[in-house]
């Protein structure tokens, strides 16, 4: 499938993926995440259950805060 991930075209070995599991499988570990889905904001207890298809505008942001 054929996805856009952070303003990049990507491919992906599967046909169907959900959130978390792209989140995973790119391995992204940082702890503070916002998502977006075709400019949809994502929970995070939604990700489990929100399917990524082909064409699909991911965003995934690390949260950075200091002072």
């Amino acid at each position: 499938m054929r996805i856009k991930l952070n303003n990049r075209l990507e491919e992906i070995d599967e046909d169907v993926i959900t959130l978390a599991e792209l989140i995973s499988y790119k391995n992204y570990s940082f702890h503070l995440l916002v998502t977006k889905v075709n400019n949809k904001l994502i929970k995070k207890e939604e990700r489990a259950k929100t399917q990524i298809k082909n064409g699909d505008d991911v965003l995934v942001l690390h949260m950075i805060s200091g002072g």
